[in-house]
């Protein structure tokens, strides 16, 4: 437990902090899971629109250091490749 007041702070602003990037998380993976439903039901135009709905969400989130730059062009070239492949 954090005995000094600001050790204290430090662990309020941490819960804060793990909070909303679990939110920013989970909506990153919903967007994701929106673009693999459409590609998988077939539906060429609603995989395209989910997929346009998705990069600007993965584009922030790696912006924010949320995910790896590297790992936000790499999920958004696979989406791509899947929406491509319909």
């Amino acid at each position: 437990m954090a005995n000094s007041v600001q050790a204290r702070k430090r662990a309020r602003q941490a819960e804060q902090r793990r909070q909303h990037n679990a939110s920013r998380r989970s909506r990153l993976r919903t967007y994701i899971k929106n673009v693999l439903k459409a590609a998988e039901s077939g539906d060429k135009e609603a995989a395209t629109e989910a997929y346009k709905l998705a990069v600007p969400i993965i584009d922030n989130a790696a912006g924010h250091g949320l995910i790896h730059r590297n790992k936000a062009a790499r999920q958004k070239s696979r989406l791509n490749a899947r929406v491509k492949a319909l």
